[in-house]
């Protein structure tokens, strides 16, 4: 008989990103690659040029001239930050389309990016370099519960009723329910990817971010940043948030609590332009 571990690892095996993706870091990983290399995958994907080509000439971007060739974006934005959002919008893609019946998908994705905003603009304050990169480590936080919701969905949905029912931490009744919880999945999932260390520390560590090592910086914001998001996701005021902060963040960051709600006052103009930019085709059904 499988272990529950066995149970969500077998179903991770199953869940693979699109080709361009994997396309993209071939081409990344060589040498030799150039900037027309880089270009010429993203144009071989209509949907994802498309999507690209929204994305940054967006406001959350904010450039100042209207970027309308792939090549013209990879060589403003540079290698790491095309990878970056050929990522976010693979992943997304990826799961698109899932059942609701455990978890509102709409709600799941809105509360991602909000954290995903949120770590762009806590890593802005922290003078991070490239905190764009910031934006997909905190979107992707959440993505192991997206394997336990379809792998052992029940002892998911306990887990989710007893954290909202006690006030304790999710990770931790998931823990005691379960006997792991959904960062310890998600960064099981990014290591099958072979996604970057970073984004494997950043999602594995954000609950408790003392055990992060040499990300620890990118781990502390996206656990602010979590915490913010889950908050305002649950209709709470920064007092809810503030006391679940662990201290090891604030030290590591060297954030205040006023940088942190100002980031929330500036995320909340952002979120539903991020989500349209993601989820083109559902634009009428996020409203």
């Amino acid at each position: 008989m499988s272990t529950i571990w066995e149970q969500v690892t077998a179903g991770a095996k199953l869940i693979s990103l699109p080709d361009i993706y994997f396309r993209l870091r071939a081409v990344l990983d060589d040498p030799d690659f150039s900037m027309s290399d880089v270009s010429d995958v993203i144009s071989r994907d209509p949907g994802m040029t498309a999507r690209i080509l929204r994305l940054v000439n967006s406001a959350f971007f904010g450039l100042a001239a209207k970027i309308e060739t792939v090549s013209r974006a990879t060589s403003l934005l540079g290698t790491q930050q095309v990878h970056d959002l050929v990522l976010a919008t693979s992943v997304t893609k990826t799961f698109d389309g899932m059942s609701s019946e455990i978890m509102d998908m709409h709600r799941f994705w809105r509360r991602s990016i909000h954290c995903g905003v949120l770590s762009r603009l806590l890593a802005n304050k922290c003078n991070v370099l490239d905190s764009e990169r910031l934006f997909v480590a905190g979107l992707l936080r959440d993505v192991g519960h997206l394997i336990m919701y379809q792998t052992i969905p029940e002892p998911a949905r306990q887990a989710i009723e007893r954290s909202e029912a006690t006030g304790q931490p999710l990770y931790k009744v998931e823990r005691e329910i379960i006997g792991l919880d959904y960062a310890r999945v998600g960064g099981a999932l990014m290591r099958q990817w072979d996604l970057p260390r970073s984004l494997v520390q950043a999602t594995e560590h954000h609950v408790e971010p003392g055990r992060s090592g040499e990300n620890a910086l990118e781990t502390a914001i996206v656990h602010l940043a979590a915490l913010m998001a889950e908050s305002a996701d649950a209709g709470e005021g920064p007092e809810g948030w503030q006391g679940r902060v662990d201290e090891v963040a604030w030290q590591t960051t060297g954030l205040s609590m006023q940088q942190c709600i100002d980031c929330m006052a500036e995320a909340d103009g952002l979120i539903n332009q991020v989500m349209h930019l993601l989820f083109p085709e559902r634009n009428r059904a996020f409203g």
